[in-house]
């Protein structure tokens, strides 16, 4: 009985689970999709494959969510041609009234296919189809789940810039998908100073023979750095025959796009072989379980349904794939099953199947929700931004023995980095160590003369004058030409100490007479037309030049200068004396002499009897002793401290003075007897003067800019022509001065260096160089050989050889350049003594004032009186003084034997010994014995006059005769 109950029971589960299934099944709506994939290629394959694991993991995982919706695929193969892709699409939208489709494979069935999803308001999405030129802008209803070919653009151009290679070449397939790419990365390139001197388009149907065709093409051009944009069949068979004729060698370098990179490990072994070194750049996929559990799944089943492919590999298109089908099922689902159908309109008879078709009811709604849809799928982040799928990092992969070895990352954030966390700069440091072909980790040059190509076509000026620089001899009878001159030399030095040999000839830039093609502008403008590889000779580097050519650094003296004809103003100049010092510095010397001398006589008057006198006889004493000190000629003795103290500073002033005087005015008498006949540009453009320059040279751009008359200006070609022009003056058809550079200034020089002078200033240019087209890799490697060669023995050697007696004259220019001496040469030694005569007032004031605050702190006195007596007191002697008091003297009075009296004058350093004198007339009483001062005596004599006094002077009568 319980069997039977236990029994009953489970058939009520299993009905009603049937019940329920039952159920189910019928709110099961499917929904038509359809899927155009070309089935003979692995990608369609894979993708295909992908697709199905897609819908059958998420309805898997979905089983309990009451999902009323599932996705129906309706294939068709488009076998890889373009216009059955466009049937079946046309075949599913028609008879199948699909919602959307997933497909096509390539950018060229994408192509129409996604006019007609615009026409119907049906999403076409596809996995793989990477030409920029599928853009959404073009049809709302394409949506590209993969990534943008141009994305990838900035990765590869920074790998360029990393390794400084100035030149690449792409090499493209000839389809949509191929040009897509090429003027976004034409533009990247640019914008890292990148040249692209040529494009190498391959058909899509190429031969071997073509391909190899087109290959011996690339091997006789100069660049050695290959772009290649391919489709993977075409792809793998240009490396196995670049690499058969022997491009896979040092010195090269190869960068393929993610066409190529994301099938590396899907490539054949004989494929893989030919692209050892080989670059790649492709999108990051971050490694998680659930890829690594979905790329296990995915080799059993893709296996099983294709058993001649071995090793099958997953690549990113199959994620993308993977990751379309799941998005599509999330936006079905929430549409919903209302407006499945098509709105057909109203036809006539004459109408397409096109037009039979109708619009989509679901299918702007579906767009929708496909474009908001955002999940973390197994490729990374799916995110759909601009009708595409959002890149992200990219990552730099190295072909290395059988696989591709990961070197690095590129972000837009970052640029080049070794790992994703890290932040660094975009140089070759930021990745790992890269193998490059014949396996050695020396980065390729990117740039070589190739040993099967041209000689290069130098182009040279031709000119009449000048020739030690640049000269073409012409041989009539050979037919033959030479080119020799100082440019021609260092070009070859230059050439010969690269590390590569390059083969060159030397074309003149001449008609068919001999003459001389144009002028140097047009000659530059022939390299940058491509015409010639390079330009050497006399041609100097400036701007305006720069923007069609690019330069070596120079090899010779910038800038231009004036050359003027020279004159001797010796015998003319009666003043010459004066110009050693400037006018100003001959006016502070004067106020400086006066004002020590000023100082002088106020330090002294009061103690020093050599400053006193009559007021004529002090002022000059005053100007006397000031100029006096000019040649140390002074007789008066100083005897104030303070006084000597200014005039040990004054005499280091006046000897430094009269020494740099005396230096320079014997230059001006002996050296300077030349002197320029015009001194400044302003002067030739005040007078209208005529002015040379050389024919040809980019000096009338200059003087005409500085303000010349065109009408004034006259040309000359040779060092003795300019010489005629001068001789014949600017009023006789001549000129009064000249503008050229350096280098032709020193020629001139040389050989006519006593009649000619350079004048000041010099306009700075920068010097002759070598021209190149513009992006020429050459230009760095002459450009490091240029400093080579000017820094060794070689330039000498070569200058001795073409300008002997260039030196002769060589300091002429300086010696006629100095200038008076001013007062920026001497105001530190005038501030010095001027603060010195200042520190001495100021404590001689202090002093006095406070000697006399008697009269200072008088409450009863005037500012007026109080001033008067000072200054009184100021002309009076200081009697304290020690010049006034350092003999005191005794003085006796006697009565002689004849009545009258003398005085005895007594020195109190001797023993009685005195100078007796007598007075003829009554001497007022004075103590017998008293001590005085020679102050308080001197006003009693001057009482008297000659004949009133009578002194005698002796010995005393008291002390015996010596």
């Amino acid at each position: 009985m319980e069997k039977n109950l236990l029994s009953f029971t489970f058939l009520i589960i299993i009905l009603l689970h049937s019940s329920e299934m039952g159920q189910g099944q019928k709110r099961n709506i499917p929904i038509n999709v359809g899927v155009v994939l070309d089935m003979d290629t692995l990608v369609g394959r894979l993708g295909f494959s992908c697709i199905s694991m897609a819908l059958s993991d998420f309805y898997a995982s979905n089983t309990g969510s009451n999902y009323k919706t599932r996705i129906v695929l309706n294939n068709r193969d488009s076998q890889g041609d373009v216009i059955r892709a466009a049937s079946s699409a046309l075949d599913l939208l028609k008879n199948v009234e699909v919602q959307a489709i997933l497909g096509p494979v390539s950018s060229m069935q994408a192509d129409f296919i996604i006019d007609l999803g615009e026409k119907v308001h049906v999403p076409i999405i596809s996995f793989s189809a990477t030409s920029p030129s599928l853009s959404a802008i073009r049809s709302g209803y394409f949506i590209r789940s993969t990534q943008n070919d141009s994305s990838q653009v900035k990765a590869i151009s920074s790998i360029v810039k990393a390794f400084g290679w100035r030149q690449v070449v792409p090499i493209y397939i000839d389809n949509e998908f191929g040009e897509g790419i090429i003027p976004f990365l034409t533009d990247a390139l640019e914008e890292v100073n990148t040249h692209v001197p040529y494009r190498s388009v391959i058909p899509p149907s190429a031969t071997d023979d073509q391909l190899v065709a087109e290959l011996y093409k690339l091997m006789t051009m100069q660049t050695r750095v290959f772009i290649v944009h391919m489709s993977t069949s075409l792809g793998a068979r240009f490396f196995i025959k670049a690499k058969e004729l022997g491009m896979l060698s040092e010195g090269y370098a190869w960068i393929i796009t993610d066409s190529l990179a994301n099938w590396l490990n899907s490539f054949d072994p004989l494929v893989i072989d030919s692209m050892q070194g080989v670059i790649g750049v492709k999108p990051h996929v971050p490694q998680t379980k659930e890829l690594e559990d979905f790329t296990e799944r995915w080799k059993m089943k893709f296996q099983e349904n294709n058993p001649m492919v071995k090793n099958p590999q997953m690549n990113v298109f199959g994620l993308w794939a993977y990751d379309s089908a799941t998005a599509l099922a999330m936006a079905v689902e929430k549409v919903g099953e209302s407006n499945l159908g098509f709105q057909k309109s109203n036809v006539s008879r004459n109408s397409t199947d096109l037009d039979n078709i109708g619009v989509s009811n679901n299918g702007p709604m579906l767009l929708q929700e496909i474009l908001s849809t955002r999940f973390k799928g197994i490729s990374g982040e799916f995110k759909i931004f601009n009708g595409q799928l959002q890149s992200q990092a990219y990552q730099i992969v190295n072909v290395i023995g059988t696989r591709a070895k990961e070197v690095g990352f590129w972000t837009m954030e970052s640029g080049l980095v070794r790992q994703l966390n890290l932040k660094n700069s975009n140089s070759r440091n930021s990745l790992g160590t890269i193998v490059w072909p014949s396996f050695t980790t020396t980065p390729p040059k990117g740039w070589m003369i190739p040993t099967s190509g041209k000689r290069l076509r130098i182009l040279v000026p031709v000119k009449d004058g000048f020739s030690e620089f640049v000269k073409v001899t012409r041989d009539a009878s050979t037919n033959t030409t030479k080119v020799t001159g100082y440019c021609i030399d260092i070009f070859d030095a230059v050439v010969a100490s690269l590390p590569y040999a390059v083969q060159y000839d030397y074309i003149p830039f001449s008609t068919s007479d001999g003459k001389s093609a144009g002028t140097y502008n047009e000659l530059i403008y022939q390299v940058n037309l491509g015409k010639y590889d390079a330009a050497v000779g006399d041609i100097t580097i400036v701007a305006n030049r720069s923007q069609y050519v690019d330069f070596s650094l120079p090899f010779t003296e910038s800038g231009v200068s004036m050359v003027v004809p020279i004159k001797d103003n010796r015998s003319k100049n009666a003043w010459v004396f004066l110009k050693p010092l400037t006018w100003d510095l001959w006016l502070t010397s004067f106020l400086f002499f006066v004002l020590i001398g000023v100082l002088i006589w106020i330090l002294e008057h009061r103690i020093n009897q050599e400053f006193r006198g009559p007021p004529s006889h002090q002022v000059g004493t005053l100007f006397w002793f000031a100029f006096s000190t000019m040649v140390f000629a002074h007789r008066e003795k100083i005897v104030s401290n303070l006084a000597r103290f200014v005039l040990i500073i004054w005499f280091l002033v006046v000897l430094i003075l009269t020494q740099a005087y005396t230096a320079s005015l014997t230059s001006m008498l002996t050296v300077q007897q030349l002197q320029p006949t015009i001194t400044s540009v302003n002067e030739l453009i005040k007078n209208n003067e005529y002015v040379g320059y050389q024919e040809g040279s980019f000096v009338l751009e200059l003087l005409t800019r500085m303000g010349f008359d065109k009408s004034r200006l006259l040309v000359y070609n040779s060092v003795d022509e300019l010489s005629q022009l001068f001789i014949k003056g600017s009023k006789n058809g001549g000129i009064a001065a000249a503008f050229d550079e350096i280098p032709y200034i020193k020629l001139f020089m040389s050989k006519y260096c006593s009649k000619y002078t350079v004048v000041q200033p010099t306009y700075k240019t920068d010097g002759f160089g070598f021209v190149f087209p513009i992006g020429s890799p050459l230009v760095p490697d002459i450009s490091r050989a240029v400093l080579n060669v000017t820094e060794d023995d070689a330039m000498t050697k070569i200058e001795d050889s073409w300008f002997q007696d260039s030196s002769v004259c060589s300091d002429t220019s300086t010696s006629l350049t100095s200038n008076s001496l001013g007062m920026e040469s001497f105001w530190g030694l005038f501030l010095m003594v001027g603060v010195a005569a200042a520190l001495a007032f100021i404590i001689y004031l202090v002093l006095f004032l406070h000697e006399h605050q008697n009269i200072t702190t008088n409450s009863q006195l005037s500012v007026s009186q109080k001033i008067q007596q000072l200054m009184q007191n100021f002309n009076n002697k200081d009697l304290r003084s020690h010049t006034f008091r350092s003999i005191e003297v005794q003085v006796q009075t006697n009565r002689d034997g004849d009545g009258s009296k003398s005085m005895m004058v007594l020195s109190p350093h001797s023993d009685n010994a005195g100078i007796p004198f007598s007075l003829p007339l009554q001497v007022p009483q004075t103590p017998r014995s008293s001590t005085a001062t020679q102050d308080q005596l001197e006003p009693s004599r001057e009482d008297f006059s000659s004949d009133q006094l009578d002194i005698s002077i002796g010995p005393s009568p008291n002390q015996p005769h010596d």
